[in-house]
């Protein structure tokens, strides 16, 4: 696609969507991009992106069609999308109806929207300025079809940028439960996030609480494949089968002991402690586990046959709170005929 600087409809002298005049400058009087651009952020967007946002939305989205909740799930990463591959939807092709685009359909209560689906090539470079990018969300809202949700989850990219004004513009008017912010527990990502509430609070936005993901790796001991390292170059050397030997021989109780391990630094409390002090909710933490990521880069879902033994019951638990949360605010009797609006606008 190509390099968009102005928007096709733009005036003859547009500054371009960027230009700190941008909508404000004469050139731009009566502009019908005027607005937009106008509000924009300028520059490149802000924020940690791979804290695992995507992959929660997608395992978010598989838990609550389990329940056989109608769920929707749209991807507006327009330059990143990473959905399509997450729900095992690579390849697909959205198709066109005279009600409009009908979502890709990993079940019959499960749909999802995504510009990868419209990508020729999935190693295409979508560089798109703002107008371009919410032209396209307010496609995914507006000529999607996605029929009767009590879900829509929105995943978002890293930041407080154009993705998230424009959805936030959009779907205000209409009711939006709120946002699920998602971070790894060290300072150099929670610096963003409390960039992110404060986002959300300023625009109007609930925030349903904050998750810790990649809270320390743990995994079976004998998942772990175990070296040594020679002194003077560090180069491994693999002695698995002698250390599996010797624990069946000597410690077989060993066998079905975890391992966890800190990978990000948490001694300065973490997200627990970022949520206390910004008065926002603490959903609970998600352990870094090798089982969902792989789960991740099938395309599958976590909670099949229990496989995701350390992650799939910490999220089990935070989805359980969100649900709860959000029945708890509308009559039970009331709750699954409503269409609830997740917004997940996470670092």
């Amino acid at each position: 696609m190509e390099n968009v600087e102005t928007p096709q409809n733009a005036n003859e002298h547009c500054p371009g969507p960027q230009s700190e005049t941008a909508g404000k400058s004469d050139a731009c009087q009566g502009c019908p991009n005027q607005q937009e651009c106008a509000t924009a952020p300028k520059g490149p967007d802000p924020g940690k992106g791979g804290v695992g946002k995507s992959t929660f939305s997608a395992q978010l989205s598989f838990a609550l069609a389990g329940m056989d909740y109608q769920v929707g799930l749209m991807d507006i990463d327009i330059c990143g999308p990473s959905i399509p591959k997450m729900l095992g939807l690579e390849g697909q092709e959205i198709h066109q109806s005279n009600l409009g685009w009908s979502p890709v359909y990993v079940e019959s209560n499960l749909g999802v929207m995504s510009i990868g689906f419209m990508l020729p090539n999935p190693d295409e470079a979508v560089i798109w300025r703002g107008p371009r990018k919410n032209g396209l969300i307010k496609q995914f809202l507006k000529d999607v079809y996605w029929g009767e949700l009590d879900f829509l989850i929105v995943d978002a990219p890293p930041g407080t940028s154009d993705e998230h004004i424009s959805i936030v513009q959009f779907l205000l008017s209409t009711g939006i439960d709120g946002a699920v912010i998602v971070t790894t527990p060290q300072q150099v990502s929670l610096i963003d996030v409390r960039k992110e509430v404060s986002f959300c609070k300023k625009v109007g936005v609930e925030i349903l609480g904050v998750v810790e993901n990649m809270s320390g790796l743990t995994q079976p001991l004998m998942d772990f494949k175990f070296v040594k390292l020679k002194t003077e170059t560090g180069e491994p050397t693999e002695v698995t089968q002698e250390v599996i030997s010797c624990i069946n021989e000597k410690a077989p109780e060993l066998l079905k002991v975890f391992a966890q391990s800190e990978v990000f630094d948490s001694s300065r409390g973490g997200a627990e402690r970022m949520c206390g002090e910004m008065g926002v909710e603490f959903l609970g933490k998600v352990p870094l586990d090798p089982r969902i990521c792989r789960a991740a880069e099938e395309g599958k879902s976590c909670f099949d046959d229990d496989k995701c033994l350390v992650s799939g019951p910490a999220l089990k638990n935070i989805i359980q709170k969100l649900v709860k949360g959000l029945e708890s605010r509308t009559p039970l009797t009331e709750f699954k005929k409503k269409t609830v609006k997740l917004g997940f606008m996470n670092l």
